[in-house]
């Protein structure tokens, strides 16, 4: 009777670590095929035949509708470039040149992986939209705290980036670990 307790115990303990693993893998996970560019990572599993069961589920949890790589690669920033959260309390300046695409975007999104809701309705900005230096280089504003232009807001709670890049030039495509994205530097926290 012991035996079959401690078994029956064990298969439970076993089967619970097992689902928290999976769980925390396809929410927090990179996944296979996993890259880091600064506080970006992408996959390069995402939204090709290569995907595995893991990288399924993570695009199903998150939402994205994964074009193949050739058409978009999907960068996910959860922590500024110092390696901190990213958190609504704070502001964050979003500092860079157009990445390496025919277009691209950044948008905000909450731990729901829902767009946050703003009084503006603004959620994102893209190559079109970005305001620039005389430089060419673009400095977007992203908090709770209003801001007049390049601004996309959030709530005060934690939430992360996607960058977009559709039709990825050549460099950005055979090494996407290494492509000249933005940076996110922590701007104070109220």
């Amino acid at each position: 009777m012991k035996f079959g307790l401690k078994l029956a115990a064990a298969l439970v303990v076993g089967i619970a670590l097992g689902l928290f693993a999976t769980w925390a893998t396809v929410i927090y996970g990179a996944g296979p095929n996993a890259l880091s560019d600064g506080p970006w990572q992408t996959s390069l599993a995402t939204g090709s035949a290569k995907s595995g069961p893991y990288t399924r589920a993570k695009v199903a949890m998150h939402g994205l509708l994964a074009l193949n790589r050739s058409e978009t690669i999907y960068y996910t920033a959860y922590t500024d470039s110092s390696g901190a959260p990213l958190d609504g309390a704070c502001a964050y300046d979003v500092v860079g040149h157009d990445p390496d695409a025919r277009w691209w975007s950044i948008t905000a999104y909450g731990t729901d992986d829902f767009l946050i809701p703003n009084p503006v309705d603004r959620y994102s900005i893209s190559k079109n939209s970005v305001l620039r230096a005389a430089d060419g280089t673009f400095s977007a504003t992203v908090g709770s705290a209003a801001h007049v232009q390049n601004w996309i807001p959030t709530a005060r709670a934690p939430f992360s980036l996607t960058l977009r890049l559709y039709n990825p030039g050549a460099s950005v495509q055979s090494e996407p670990g290494n492509a000249s994205l933005p940076v996110i530097v922590k701007d104070g926290c109220t």
